[in-house]
């Protein structure tokens, strides 16, 4: 069985992986599971079901909640430094922040007066910068939304400047920008084009920035281009591997841009996220359901 789990075309792949390890089913019931997180102070998982209009939550013990109704369409979930949960709502058009007491702050719903697209994914830089997608899922139908006419001419990355609360677009040049993840030094920054789930045509493709005094992008090239699936959320280990959702698999690439191997899973693949006691349990949010395994290394940010 683990022959079929553990798909390794590079021999390095082999020291990443645990070869006994198993992939588990932790929870199904989802219409499309989307945006796990971590919580290692509260030893939960948490993640959205876009389309139920909720967030869920996992323990260990097997134990699954609705951690939040009336989500807002939520879909890419994150945490700051200073471990609040940051959220990218598809149904309200922005990224929120929840506050230790439960309570919601918006931290963007407009660029230049209009409103964003349907944040899809974000992360946060340690200088408290945090960096979102917008592309147009959210409001292509009411499945994942509220079907709309886009405001903005173009579908962007943004970065949040947290000290002024400007906005910026860093990257206005993708079809559909989607995941993005860190390098362990911060100095990179990858982020996915799934505008192929539309036109057919289109690169299948991970692009790299380098990001420059921690606020904006240069250099902008291809980093590897995906044969199979289309590449969605994605996350980095301390190695800098990047391991990135595509159709029913979960791809992991050197930082050379090398395809080093595949966890090959039954379910299409949306995203994943790095989490457990020591952070060597890889969770993959997975059309219906929820998968975890244990890999033999650990994600680079803490969770």
């Amino acid at each position: 069985m683990s022959a079929t789990i553990h798909e390794v075309i590079d021999e390095r792949f082999r020291d990443l992986i645990i070869g006994s390890a198993q992939l588990e089913q932790i929870y199904t019931g989802c219409r499309w599971a989307e945006g796990p997180v971590w919580f290692k102070d509260g030893d939960y998982l948490l993640w959205s079901d876009i389309p139920n209009h909720r967030m869920m939550r996992y323990q260990p013990d097997g134990t699954v909640s609705v951690y939040r109704a009336n989500s807002n369409f939520s879909n890419g979930n994150t945490r700051d430094r200073q471990g609040r949960l940051v959220s990218c709502e598809h149904g309200s058009r922005r990224v929120t922040r929840t506050e230790y007491d439960g309570t919601i702050t918006v931290l963007a719903d407009r660029f230049e007066g209009k409103r964003l697209n349907s944040p899809n994914d974000v992360v946060v830089h340690s200088n408290g910068g945090v960096w979102f997608t917008d592309p147009t899922y959210g409001i292509l139908t009411d499945y994942e939304g509220f079907q709309a006419e886009p405001e903005q001419a173009t579908r962007n990355v943004y970065r949040l400047d947290p000290d002024s609360g400007h906005l910026t677009a860093v990257a206005t040049d993708f079809l559909q920008p989607n995941g993005l993840a860190f390098s362990p030094d911060e100095n990179r920054l990858y982020v996915a084009d799934s505008g192929s789930s539309h036109k057919l045509d289109h690169p299948r493709m991970i692009r790299v920035f380098d990001v420059v005094d921690g606020k904006t992008l240069a250099n902008g090239r291809t980093f590897c281009t995906l044969d199979s699936g289309i590449p969605d959320g994605m996350r980095v280990d301390v190695h800098g591997n990047l391991w990135t959702s595509g159709g029913p698999a979960v791809h992991c690439y050197a930082p050379d841009g090398t395809l080093l191997g595949r966890i090959n899973v039954p379910e299409g693949v949306a995203n994943l996220t790095f989490g457990g006691p020591r952070g060597n349990r890889l969770f993959i949010t997975a059309t219906t359901s929820v998968y975890a395994i244990y890999l033999a290394v650990s994600g680079a940010q803490k969770p």
